[in-house]
């Protein structure tokens, strides 16, 4: 099966606007195509871990800085407020994972560094990437292909 918003095309609008508006809080688009790739390397889309990785490179990323967000937690290479915004983005993408989705110190620590605009930015972002990825991953979107 092709995609589902090239289908129904009067999908793909509503999800282009979802995604700006996730875009216009003024957080850096390096820290936002970020979430974008560790959500989709969570998630298993390659389609999707392609364009975060090449939007990465396009924004001047490190490959250190691209090659390790799957191992963020180990890697020297990311500042507080961006660990903040991975996990956030990785308790909110594994809901299921723990009876409390989204523990008050997860939340809390992402609190310490974005502002309530920034964290629905990143929450936005998280929830965008996810419907891209439960769209791509089961009709097995090849990554590039589009």
């Amino acid at each position: 099966m092709k995609n589902p918003v090239t289908i129904i095309p009067a999908a793909m609008k509503p999800i282009m606007e979802l995604m700006k508006a996730a875009q216009s809080q003024g957080l850096p688009q390096e820290l936002m195509e970020m979430v974008h790739l560790r959500v989709s390397q969570i998630n298993g889309c390659s389609f999707c871990v392609d364009a975060g990785l090449k939007n990465l490179r396009k924004l001047g990323e490190s490959d250190d800085r691209i090659g390790l967000v799957a191992a963020w937690r180990e890697a020297p290479y990311y500042t507080d407020a961006e660990r903040a915004a991975l996990e956030l983005a990785e308790a909110s993408t594994r809901l299921a994972d723990r009876a409390d989705a989204v523990p008050d110190d997860v939340w809390n620590n992402a609190a310490d560094h974005f502002d309530e605009q920034q964290l629905a930015s990143i929450l936005l972002m998280t929830a965008v990437t996810n419907l891209f990825n439960r769209l791509n991953a089961p009709v097995r979107q090849i990554a590039g292909s589009w």
